[in-house]
């Protein structure tokens, strides 16, 4: 079992260096599993005589006509792309069949070729799939409407019409960015009347009397709906859905399914592009198909699944009291409705409408918590736990608007209405109720979601909403249970303690954490096993929350840290769930010195024995899940992070040949199925994760020759790891060796001719883009290692980096790092790096264009934005340092554009401190590397002495930055 922090995939806080043990929420089993969807606006046609939209210039199209293009040492031409896939034409063209081999594929016999594409044969399942896959290739719009036609034919087989459905979904739809975009431009150059055919047919599929195709019409009617609404198309859909709803003999199968259909548009496309009238009429007919006069229960349930997905679109009905009321009833009278699952639904809008509309539910909270107090107390399971998340997700706001006001009188505000504080009396011990309805060996399952978790997880974020308020509230409740004989009351007061260390004051905390830490030590020797797995979890939030040697109230001294480190030693022997616990507190408690490095010594007496204890738990026979043994080596990271050097250099140089002969072994594991090549793989992932650590740690010190004896080995074995073609694997190997690149610096040239052809093809791994985006990395760290020693290799280099940055299908993430990159190897080599100047700068040029087209609403592309701006700046600085001397005056032409970039960054209030520092950085490298060329362009762009004023007042890395710069700039401006 896992406890959780957070209540949701989307607030589960990630381990700073990957799977440190906590008690986290399964994605899949999350509330909100099927999360509403925030729409941002699809791009639609431009109006004829206006400027470039942001979509058309993040289109590498745009740049492919509006750019020139460039050549570099092959054949490839290079147009930046930072994040949109290309629009290319497909072409719907064609006839009626065509000949696949021998075999015609047409809407006749269609049926016959999708059933046979489900046979349990192979040879004929192949035979099959050939056909439609062909079919789709030579003439789409044909297939397309075949696949529809058998879809909407309640004549043909269920078999047939179940995979046509899910085949023609497929056609409009990808997980993938790309090959969604690809998918929408096939189907917007389908010949317009087929399209009318194709949807006509998925709207009488809508009253088919089979479900699954009424189902699967319902979704594809949305994927279609996704692409031409807006772009102005369809627009009667809407309506023709509506007069489903109201037509006098309109069927209950009819009802639900066109509810369904109306859902699922509301999912798949933004609130902007239906009409405030069109969403009256949604909204009028959802709730009426909610009404307890709707005799069929599915229609009831399809109407409340469809508010759900409606919300969003309703903002201008919440802002109108009278609707507001009406729809606010009709939601809390189908709370209560005789149906588990519309109950379940319905506390579900009521879950959306808190995070959505919190600002109108005042009048509305005493009737909500009488509900939700109701269903946590009897309701099934699935209610009640939608009962609690409601007040989870009232949390989330009020933690969002404390973090919003932070500094300033939130409490007077009208937007705040402190709903937890005045619930806070009647909410807790509710909650605390839920947490002794624990499941028998919960603990033993990651994927468990019970009432139990939902409440503590809830009373975790109580806590972190009213702060030191909770703590007397949940004590009695901690005091009353924690040596109750019931393991249930046990385990629920750990859990209880364990949930409200995060939200109140140390101060607050401290004593209580004192007091009681010797006793929860004590109860790591319970004779339950789920006791034990929630104390060693609470352990690990003690340790992660309050453990800090050089603070006020320091948790863990010279008295108690023996008897700590003895009790979890020998607790990571437990069963693996609770040592998989165990190890996250000893990888936390290690951390608490990463601040307090100077501290740390007093760990250095345990060392090899925490070292040895940790190997042997990733070692152990009974792990039947890979948790434990990421948990040990993560904590054993932890551990040598924090060591002290010298004291435990000679300790940390064992290790390393421990972990070295260990990776060894893994060579000679007998892989036979590819359950044993994956288990080989995460294995190598950690090893080399374990080796990263220990290179990074010896190399900053005196203890540096322990890696230069070793150095020949363990690039021996990292490049054995490449061979395993895994991109785990891949990117822990490729990690280690940019860590081995700094320790050896100039030495490590002698190991480029073998690691290259690896480090290449990792530039070149578009599709698992993390990969790609390490491989970028670590060019940097061998830029800075070889410096001018890297220039055989930079042709190929810049050749696949510019190749990266005009592929659409690589994700956008990499993109800035490149920019990055530009500027180590442009430091590493100097004046060589003229060669590649016609080819880079075009490229950061139209990346600075379009950073001034993104959508500032979105605050993804904001951080986007941020990151490109920064990676942009670090090029240009990288390069006028490296071209600085006799060849400067080849800058000259590009610094008029780099200021009016600089410029306009300054201007935008949206970039963040990092982006200030490297925009400020490059100012005072141009003024140096040009000197006093650079007068007239500075004097043309005086905005730099408001800029510099701002930054000398900001904090002081910034400030000492922006003096420096300064200086650069005046000594250039009066020379």
């Amino acid at each position: 079992m896992g406890r959780s922090v957070t209540h949701s995939p989307q607030r589960t806080t990630k381990p700073r260096d990957g799977l440190i043990p906590r008690k986290t929420l399964p994605d899949e089993l999350a509330p909100h599993s099927v999360p509403r969807s925030r729409n941002s606006p699809r791009g639609g046609a431009a109006a004829a005589a206006a400027p470039p939209s942001a979509d058309e210039i993040l289109a590498p199209s745009y740049f492919s006509s509006h750019a020139t293009p460039l050549h570099l040492l092959s054949p490839a031409f290079y147009s930046l792309d930072l994040g949109r896939s290309p629009y290319p034409s497909t072409g719907g063209g064609g006839g009626g069949g065509h000949c696949l081999g021998r075999t015609f594929v047409t809407a006749m016999d269609i049926t016959q070729v999708l059933l046979a594409a489900q046979s349990p044969d192979a040879n004929i399942r192949t035979a099959a799939e050939g056909n439609l896959t062909q079919f789709q290739e030579q003439n789409l719009p044909s297939f397309l409407l075949s696949l529809s036609v058998e879809l909407s034919n309640d004549e043909k087989p269920p078999e047939s019409r179940r995979l046509a459905g899910i085949i023609l979904k497929n056609s409009l739809d990808a997980k993938d960015s790309s090959k969604k975009e690809l998918l929408t431009q096939q189907w917007v150059s389908v010949d317009p009347s087929i399209k009318l055919k194709i949807k006509e047919s998925l709207l009488l599929t809508l009253g088919s009397s089979v479900h699954d195709a009424r189902h699967t019409s319902s979704q594809v009617i949305a994927k279609v709906a996704s692409i031409e609404i807006p772009r102005r198309e369809w627009q009667d859909l809407i309506a023709k859905l509506l007069g489903n709803m109201t037509s006098p003999g309109a069927s209950a199968p009819l009802k639900q399914a066109t509810l369904e259909a109306l859902g699922y548009v509301c999912e798949e496309i933004s609130p902007q592009h239906l009409e405030q009238d069109q969403v009256n009429a949604v909204l009028t007919a959802v709730v009426q198909g909610m009404n307890q006069t709707e005799l069929s229960p599915e229609v009831r349930l399809a109407a409340v699944k469809a508010l759900y997905n409606a919300l969003d679109f309703a903002e201008s009905n919440f802002a109108n009291e009278m609707e507001r009321n009406y729809i606010m009833k009709v939601v809390c009278d189908t709370a209560v409705s005789k149906e588990v699952e519309i109950r379940q639904a319905a506390f579900e809008c009521l879950v959306a409408i808190a995070s959505t509309y919190y600002s109108h539910l005042d009048p509305y909270m005493q009737a909500i918590f009488n509900l939700t107090a109701n269903a946590v107390k009897g309701d099934e399971e699935p209610v009640a736990l939608q009962a609690v998340e409601f007040w989870s997700a009232i949390c989330d706001e009020e933690i969002a608007l404390q973090d919003e006001y932070e500094g300033s009188d939130y409490g007077n505000s009208t937007v705040h209405f402190r709903f937890i504080e005045k619930a806070l009396p009647s909410l807790v011990p509710m909650l605390l109720e839920t947490l002794l309805k624990q499941e028998e060996d919960q603990d033993q399952d990651d994927n468990v979601w019970n009432i139990s978790m939902s409440g503590g997880t809830c009373l975790g974020l109580i806590a972190r909403t009213v702060g030191d308020a909770i703590v007397p509230l949940v004590m009695p409740f901690v005091e009353a249970n924690i040596t109750k004989p019931d393991w249930h009351c046990r385990e629920a007061a750990t859990f209880a303690f364990g949930s409200i260390l995060e939200g109140p004051s140390v101060e607050k905390l401290a004593p209580l954490v004192q007091a009681g830490l010797d006793f929860l030590l004590n109860t790591m020797s319970d004779s339950n096993s789920q006791v034990k797995d929630t104390t060693a979890w609470t352990l690990g939030r003690v340790f992660e929350l309050l453990h800090s040697p050089a603070g006020a109230n320091p948790i863990i001294n010279n008295a108690n840290l023996p008897r700590i480190m003895t009790v979890l030693l020998e607790s990571s022997k437990d069963v693996p769930n609770v040592a998989e616990k165990v190890c996250g507190a000893i990888y936390f408690l290690a951390q608490g010195y990463e601040d307090a490095e100077s501290l740390s010594s007093v760990l250095t007496p345990y060392l090899p024995n925490a070292i040895a204890t940790l190997l042997s738990a990733a070692d152990r026979a009974d792990t039947t899940h890979f948790r434990l043994r990421a948990s040990a080596y993560e904590a054993l990271n932890e551990i040598v992070r924090v060591s002290n050097i010298p004291e435990t250099s000679g300790i940390i140089g064992q290790l390393l040949q421990e972990i070295m002969r260990r990776l060894n072994l893994t060579f000679e594991l007998n892989i036979i199925s590819s359950g044993d090549k994956e288990k080989q793989s995460d294995l190598q992932a950690l090893l080399c994760g374990v080796l990263q650590v220990i290179i990074q740690k010896l190399s900053n010190t005196d203890a540096k020759s322990i890696i230069a004896q070793a150095a020949d080995q363990l690039m021996f074995l990292f490049l054995r790891v490449f061979a395993c073609h895994s991109s785990t694997v891949h990117e822990e190997a490729m990690l280690a060796i940019g860590a081995l690149a700094y320790a050896t610096g100039p030495d490590f040239v002698k190991y480029m001719p073998g690691f290259f052809t690896y480090l290449e093809a990792g530039l070149q791994n578009y599709e698992e883009y993390q990969v790609c985006s390490i491989s970028v990395g670590v060019v940097g760290d061998i830029s800075r290692a070889l410096e001018d020693k890297i220039l055989p290799f930079c042709d190929r280099i810049m050749t696949a980096l510019l190749k990266d940055l005009s592929n659409s299908m690589l994700n956008r993430s990499v993109k800035p790092p490149i920019f990055s990159c530009f500027g180590d190897i442009a430091l590493a080599i100097g004046e060589h790096f003229e060669k590649y100047l016609p080819y880079a700068m075009p490229m950061l040029q139209g990346a600075a264009e379009l950073l001034g087209n993104l959508d500032q609403s979105d605050d993804d592309m904001v951080d986007y934005g941020n990151q490109l701006r920064r990676g942009i700046f670090e090029a240009y600085s990288g390069i006028l340092q490296g071209i600085k001397g006799p060849k400067a005056q080849l800058m000259i032409p590009y610094a008029t554009h780099l200021l009016q970039f600089t410029e306009a960054v300054f201007k935008d209030r949206s970039r963040d401190d990092s982006v200030t520092k490297a925009a400020v950085a490059v100012l005072g490298d141009l003024a140096d590397t040009l000197g006093p060329s650079s007068k007239d362009p500075f004097k043309s762009h005086l905005f730099h002495v408001e800029f510099l004023r701002e930054c000398l007042d900001a904090d002081d890395d910034v400030r000492e930055t922006a003096s420096w710069a300064q200086g650069m700039i005046n000594q250039a401006v009066v020379s």
